[in-house]
């Protein structure tokens, strides 16, 4: 059973239309706005849904906005009040309000972080979303994985309606379709990835961050950062080290173990430069 926000076009919908053709019943939520979140719509919910029933598939419309607290209580309430259970969740929805930092209104901005970013955390503490929710990503992998509960963030590249007024005409193929397997894949039970980032626009590659090996020093002043800086931050050997199943404690290992190693060269060798 999946909950998939913003299913009423674009992405969402191919989403949608995906899962339930190979079974699973879904909730297709979405409010209707536009493409900056504005105004309320029921056709594109209901839309999907009856796409997929006449396609053989079943499927629930909500209206509900996932920007708030009581309209994302009310998607999951949808999810377990129809199907009795919620196994999928694909938070989709996205608004967008361009602007500078220096020109955009506080208002605009919040709109935006509002669906995208505490929108993933209102629907369920396993959402993912955007770059903005990296860390509740990896935390969602870390505490899920004890109960099975896997959690992934999907940086999808398609031409939807978002890219009004681009002028696409060079672009390769990049429709919604082409993303929509990886996503089914993703949710399906036989995901082996958890933690991760899938960035797809027909090219289906993992994203990742990493950290350059750096420099060990046990005291650090402003001069000698300057003096090391192109050390620091060299890529050479960069440290790229998953979030599951342990990336922390790891990440502890290594750097504690440069600390040992530059604290006893620099016993061997007191007047060195390590």
């Amino acid at each position: 059973m999946a909950v998939i926000t913003g299913a009423g076009r674009g992405l969402g919908r191919e989403y949608a239309r995906l899962l339930a053709s190979r079974g699973a019943r879904v909730v297709v939520n979405d409010p209707g706005p536009s493409v900056k979140g504005e105004g309320f719509d029921r056709g594109p919910a209901n839309a999907v849904v009856e796409e997929i029933a006449a396609a053989g598939g079943e499927a629930v419309a909500c209206t509900e906005s996932v920007a708030t607290v009581e309209g994302a209580a009310a998607i999951v309430r949808a999810a377990l009040e129809r199907f009795g259970r919620l196994d999928v969740l694909i938070h989709n929805a996205g608004n967008v309000r361009y602007g500078s930092l220096e020109e955009i209104t506080y208002e605009d901005f919040k709109a935006v972080v509002d669906v995208h970013l505490m929108g993933a955390f209102h629907v369920v503490n396993y959402g993912v979303s955007k770059a903005g929710i990296i860390g509740l990503n990896n935390v969602a992998a870390i505490e899920g994985a004890q109960r099975g509960v896997k959690s992934n963030i999907i940086l999808p590249g398609a031409v939807t309606r978002m890219a009004e007024g681009l002028d696409v005409s060079h672009y390769p193929p990049m429709g919604p379709e082409l993303v929509a397997p990886v996503v089914g894949w993703l949710a399906h039970e036989s995901c082996s990835i958890s933690g991760e980032m899938i960035s797809m626009a027909g090219r289906v590659a993992k994203a990742f961050i990493a950290e350059s090996a750096g420099v060990y020093r046990p005291t650090w002043s402003i001069d000698e950062v300057a003096q090391e800086i192109d050390a620091i931050r060299d890529t050479v050997g960069s440290w790229t080290i998953p979030t599951l199943p342990c990336g922390y404690l790891e990440h502890l290992k290594r750097s504690f173990e440069m600390a040992r190693s530059g604290i006893a060269a620099r016993q061997d060798h007191p007047k060195s430069e390590v």
